[in-house]
């Protein structure tokens, strides 16, 4: 494979703008960057995710979620461009009934936490949702794929059964929610 980047500070950026993969140059406000970012800092979660577990399926799965998460940002990165198809979605899907399978019926709400790993899949979760709310923010003024969303929304989905799947090999369990109206230390 040819060097991509060469130099990583072109000092192009200095005026507050950037370059989106067609050469087009925005704001770094820009709603599509914002979008970019976020899902850059998904895939960034995810790798620390990674860091905390050993190699099962749950690494494998995310390892391959991280790759598409990529190919998702070029998408976002060059308007126009389809990386992202439904059949990715579809993925998901699979992952989420493996990972379900063995999971009890949610009878209350969880609090993020359990494990380190659970509670970093958490965070993974809810900047997941972040990427996906500044992706249905762009399609609302510029042309977004439809896979885009429907990714999303199946990975945080993903990510809140993949914690509870961690606490429970853990042994660790949901941590349940309790009503604001118990008294603390109760």
């Amino acid at each position: 494979m040819a060097n991509r980047l060469s130099v990583i500070a072109t000092r192009t950026g200095d005026d507050g703008t950037t370059g989106l993969g067609d050469g087009t140059r925005v704001s770094k406000d820009d709603l599509r960057i914002a979008a970019m970012g976020d899902v850059d800092e998904l895939n960034s979660t995810l790798g620390l995710v990674l860091a905390e577990l050993s190699e099962d399926r749950l690494a494998r799965d995310l390892r391959s979620i991280q790759h598409c998460l990529f190919d998702l940002g070029a998408e976002l990165s060059i308007p126009g461009y389809v990386a992202v198809k439904e059949e990715h979605a579809r993925d998901l899907d699979d992952c989420l009934k493996h990972y379900n399978a063995t999971l009890a019926p949610l009878q209350e709400f969880i609090l993020p936490g359990g494990t380190r790993t659970a509670a970093l899949l958490h965070v993974a979760r809810t900047v997941c949702r972040r990427a996906e709310r500044a992706v249905v923010a762009l399609g609302r003024v510029q042309t977004v794929h439809p896979p885009v969303r429907q990714y999303l929304n199946r990975l945080s989905d993903l990510l809140f059964v993949a914690a509870r799947h961690v606490n429970q090999e853990a042994g660790t369990g949901d941590i349940l929610w309790k009503s604001p109206n118990s008294r603390i230390g109760a």
